[in-house]
């Protein structure tokens, strides 16, 4: 009996919790508005720190912390939304120290991001 070998790739998939983030979905006026270039760096360091956790701790955590809150879609004031997949809501995680946002949909590990908040209140009333 023949044994198929699995590359560390294959083999490392699926197994762990943290997460990752796919940016596929994100719309352009995320960035393209931005009026604070240093925002961004907050922003990275953010999801590095994101990234260091697994799903179990961001459930579990407050919204102000690691956690997440749910945002209706007909909240949403960019009515246009391209998704892949249906949702009915997206999920809103602190994008730096203060409350601006970043807002997605989870597809196993991996969250898509669909609008980063640059400017508080650009993509929905708080």
């Amino acid at each position: 009996m023949s044994v198929k070998k699995q590359s560390p790739a294959q083999s490392y998939i699926g197994k762990d919790s943290r997460i990752s983030f796919g940016f596929g979905h994100l719309h352009d006026v995320s960035y393209t508005d931005c009026k604070q270039p240093t925002f961004f760096i907050d922003f990275l360091q953010r999801l590095k720190k994101i990234c260091c956790v697994d799903w179990n701790t961001v459930n579990t955590s407050q919204r102000h912390a690691f956690g997440w809150e749910k945002i209706s879609i007909g909240s949403i004031k960019r009515k246009k939304l391209n998704l892949t997949r249906d949702v009915g809501f997206l999920m809103a995680f602190r994008a730096t120290g203060d409350n601006h946002v970043f807002l997605g949909f989870r597809e196993g590990n991996v969250f898509q991001v669909v609008f980063v908040e640059s400017s508080f209140g650009d993509i929905y009333n708080h």
